[in-house]
């Protein structure tokens, strides 16, 4: 992806690490460029647009031919929807409830696509990040769901949030990371036996 380097990947795999060296948690990353394609809307709308555009020209020029319509309307359309499929306008055509919604089931797709439910003690955490939508999401298994309640994690998110919306992934993630780490290292301390199930780095879909 072009907004994280391979330094930013290694800074987010060091502080996994460190992280997880001092609790039986297994924290796990996640991050995708969209949720989903979001093709329909800019269609429904370029279609909507070509549609209309024959009409409008007939009522002002009603001299054109129709195969200059025709032609006007299918330029109209594919020149609407290369400019709306552009992924920053074709997100902006979904409303917010319907983005929040795709990325929270594609946040509990990973969940389990990635085994966070398969951890010994159930300790597996989920951050998970889609960056077009500027969603955040941490996502913990019940071993962790029963000492720590959502709340603890609204304050991580919201940080995490801001530095996604600011162009600062990695910063959120490192900073995130490390928070989650200190939640789960006073409630889930790391034993001698312990050992890695997940792997410590930056999952990118």
């Amino acid at each position: 992806m072009a907004f994280l380097t391979d330094a930013d990947r290694q800074r987010i795999a060091e502080a996994i690490r460190q992280a997880e060296a001092r609790t039986s948690g297994e924290i796990l990353t996640v991050i995708a460029p969209a949720s989903a394609g979001y093709r329909f809307a800019p269609t429904l709308v370029a279609a909507g647009a070509a549609f209309v555009a024959p009409g409008v020209v007939w009522l002002f020029a009603p001299g054109w031919s129709f195969p200059w319509l025709y032609g006007l309307q299918l330029g109209v359309f594919v020149l609407l929807l290369l400019l709306l499929s552009w992924r920053p306008v074709a997100v902006r055509l979904v409303p917010a409830a319907a983005r929040e919604a795709r990325a929270a089931r594609l946040a509990r797709e990973q969940f389990y696509a990635q085994g966070l439910h398969r951890t010994q003690d159930g300790t597996g955490l989920l951050l998970f990040v889609s960056v077009a939508e500027h969603y955040v999401e941490i996502l913990a298994d019940h071993g962790i769901d029963s000492r720590i309640g959502p709340d603890a994690w609204e304050r991580i998110v919201a940080d995490f949030t801001r530095a996604v919306r600011d162009g600062r992934v990695a910063d959120g993630f490192v900073a995130a990371i490390g928070a989650c780490g200190e939640l789960l290292a006073h409630h889930f301390p790391r034993p001698p036996d312990d050992r890695d199930e997940l792997p410590n780095r930056l999952i990118e879909l």
